[in-house]
C-alpha cells in the first residue's frame, strides 16, 4: 500500500480550502501561506462541474481494467482474475491492466498508459485533488507500475506480454473465468525490444516523480528500474517488432527513436542529470527528433509528447541552460504542432471531420483528438506560466486561450456535442454506447461461460448487462457517424491508453487557472 503522506510543495502549502458547489462550476476560495515569509494570499478560481463529473467517470475505467487480486470492490461486476500470471517464470505478473475489451496484457501500450497518467498527475494533480481524483489516479498508476517492476526481474530482461492474443481472441469470456494458458513474451539481449524497454523506462521515471513526495522508498525503486531499462533499451537497439515478429499483428512499432528521446526526457526531469539532457540534445536528437515536422501523439509515436515535454525545459530552465539552442528546436516543433491543431491557423491540418473533430484513423479515432487536445492545453499553460503571450503561425498570432478553446471543442464533441448527440464516454450524459465491445461488460454476472460458450453474448442483440463505466470507445467515422454494435470493434472497443488521454485532458480543463511548476 502507498504511504499516504500529505503532499507539500517547496514554497506553498494548502492552508484553508473551501469548496462551494453551484451552477456550472465549483467556486474555490483558497488561502495559501508562503513558507518563507509567512504571508497569506487569497486566490479564487472556478472548477468546471461538467469536466469534474466527466473526470470522475473516466477514472473508473482503470478499475474496470484491473487484473489480479482486487484490493477494493469499486466495480461490482469485476472480481479477482489472472492470479497465476507470470508463474511459468516464477514471477507475480497478476497486476497490470487488460489492454482493451479482451483479456490480454500488452506491456507496450500499458507502459504508455502509465507515462501519460503520470504526466497528467504531475501537471494537474492539484486540480485532481480538488475534485477527489488524485488518489484514485495514483492508485491506478501504481497498479501498472507494480506490474512493470515485477516484469523486470533482472537488468536486461523485460516481460512484455501475458497471454497469446490469437488464442485469447478466439474466446469470449470474462477475465475471472479464463482457463486458457497465459504464456509470457520477453525481450532480452538476444531478442531486444528497444521501444518497449524505453517506454517502460519512461513510465517508471515519470511515476518516480509522482510518488517522490508520497512514498520515497517506492519512488527510488521506480527510478532504479527506469535507469536500468533505459540502459538496456539504448545498448541493445532493435525493434521488438523485428525481434518478435508476431507482436506486429497487434501493436506494431514503427520505430524506437521516439521512445528513446521520450524516456531520456523523463529521466532528465526525474534526475536533473546532464547525461540524459545530452542524450536528447546530442546526436540522438539529430537522428530521431524530426524537428519541424508535426505528427500525431499516440501509443506508437511519442515524438509530439517529447517535443512538448522538452519545451518545458526551454520555458523554465533559464536562458543559461545548456544546449538551449537545441531545446528551442523542440519548442519550435511543438509550436508547429500547435499551429496545425488550431482551426483558424494558416497551417491548420485538414485531418478533421466536418464538425471539427481531429480525425486521423478509422480505428480508435478518438485517440488523436484527445491526445492532441491535452498537448494543446498543456502547451498553453506552459506559455502562461512563462508569460509568453502568443505564438505565430505563418504570421497569424494565437494565444493560450485559443489553444484551450480548441481543446474544449474536442472534449465537448466527445462528451456529446456532436451530430450523434451521444457521449463517447460511457456513463456520461443521457446517451452513450450500450453495446461496447468489452467481454466483461457483455456477459451477465451470474453466467460463467467457457472460452467458446461466451460468443452468444458477443452476438446478442441486448445491451450490455454491465456498464463499462468510464470507457472511451474508439469513436466516430470521418462522416461523424457511429454504429453502436458489439461486434463493431473498430468503433466500439475502448482502451486503457485512451483512458489515460481523456483523464489527462479533463484534468487539464478543470480550471482556467492552472499552476504549472517544477516537477521536483
Amino acid at each position: 500500500m502507498m504511504d499516504r503522506k500529505k503532499k507539500r510543495g517547496s514554497c506553498w502549502g494548502w492552508f484553508v480550502l473551501l469548496v462551494v458547489l453551484g451552477g456550472a462550476a465549483f467556486s474555490c476560495f483558497v488561502l495559501l501561506r508562503n513558507s518563507k515569509s509567512g504571508s497569506v494570499l487569497a486566490a479564487t478560481f472556478s472548477v468546471s462541474k461538467k469536466y469534474a463529473n466527466a473526470l470522475g467517470i473516466a477514472m473508473q475505467f482503470f478499475d474496470v481494467q484491473k487484473s489480479g487480486k482486487l484490493e477494493e470492490d469499486n466495480i461490482a461486476w469485476r472480481g479477482d482474475s489472472a492470479l497465476k500470471d507470470g508463474s511459468e517464470a516464477k514471477l507475480d505478473l497478476s497486476k497490470g491492466m487488460y489492454d482493451a475489451g479482451d483479456n490480454m496484457k500488452f506491456g507496450f501500450p500499458m507502459a504508455f498508459t502509465a507515462s501519460v497518467l503520470s504526466w497528467a498527475i504531475l501537471e494537474y494533480g492539484d486540480q485532481m485533488m480538488l475534485v477527489d481524483q488524485l488518489e484514485p489516479a495514483q492508485t491506478s498508476l501504481k497498479w501498472i507500475t507494480d506490474f512493470l517492476i515485477n516484469a523486470h526481474p533482472v537488468d536486461n530482461v523485460l516481460y512484455i506480454q501475458v497471454g497469446n492474443p490469437k488464442v485469447d481472441h478466439g474466446c469470449w469470456n470474462k477475465p475471472e473465468d479464463m482457463m486458457e494458458a497465459r504464456p509470457l513474451t520477453v525481450v532480452n539481449v538476444t531478442s531486444p525490444g528497444t521501444e518497449v524497454a524505453a517506454e517502460a523506462a519512461a513510465a517508471l521515471a515519470s511515476a518516480s516523480l509522482v510518488f517522490k513526495s508520497v512514498n520515497t522508498t517506492y519512488s527510488s525503486l521506480l527510478l532504479k528500474h527506469a535507469r536500468q531499462l533505459f540502459v538496456f533499451a539504448d545498448k541493445y537497439r532493435k525493434s521488438y517488432s523485428i525481434s518478435i515478429p508476431q507482436v506486429a499483428e497487434f501493436y506494431n512499432s514503427t520505430g524506437y527513436g521516439d521512445e528513446l528521446l521520450w524516456a531520456a526526457g523523463w529521466l532528465y526531469h526525474a534526475t536533473a542529470e546532464q547525461p540524459y539532457l545530452d542524450f536528447v540534445t546530442g546526436k540522438n536528437a539529430h537522428q530521431f527528433a524530426d524537428w519541424g515536422n508535426p505528427s500525431w501523439f499516440s501509443w506508437d509515436n511519442k515524438l509530439p509528447g517529447a517535443q512538448v515535454l522538452m519545451s518545458r525545459i526551454s520555458f523554465f530552465g533559464g536562458k543559461d541552460a545548456s544546449n538551449s539552442d537545441i531545446l528551442m528546436q523542440y519548442r519550435d516543433t511543438a509550436e508547429v504542432i500547435m499551429c496545425g491543431l488550431l482551426p483558424e491557423s494558416p497551417s491548420a491540418t485538414s485531418s478533421r471531420t466536418e464538425n471539427g473533430l481531429i480525425w486521423v484513423s478509422e480505428w480508435n479515432a478518438l485517440q488523436h483528438p484527445v491526445a492532441s487536445a491535452f498537448l494543446a492545453v498543456l502547451y498553453g499553460d506552459y506559455m502562461n506560466a512563462a508569460q509568453v503571450s502568443s505564438i505565430s503561425c505563418d504570421g497569424t498570432t494565437f494565444t493560450p486561450a485559443d489553444l484551450r478553446d480548441f481543446a474544449e471543442t474536442q472534449v465537448d464533441y466527445v462528451l456529446g456535442k456532436n451530430p450523434m448527440d451521444m457521449s463517447y464516454l460511457v456513463g456520461y450524459g443521457g446517451k452513450f454506447p450500450e453495446y461496447v465491445h468489452h467481454r466483461g461488460a457483455s456477459i451477465p454476472g451470474d453466467e460463467f461461460p467457457t472460452c467458446k460458450e461466451g460468443f452468444k453474448w458477443l452476438h446478442s442483440h441486448k445491451p450490455n448487462p454491465n456498464v463499462a463505466v468510464g470507457a472511451l470507445v474508439g469513436g466516430p467515422f470521418l462522416n461523424d457517424t457511429y454504429v453502436d454494435a458489439r461486434n463493431n470493434s473498430m468503433q466500439g472497443e475502448p482502451t486503457t491508453y485512451n483512458s489515460a488521454f481523456i483523464v489527462a485532458l479533463l484534468s487539464s480543463l478543470l480550471s482556467t487557472s492552472s499552476d504549472i511548476k517544477p516537477f521536483a
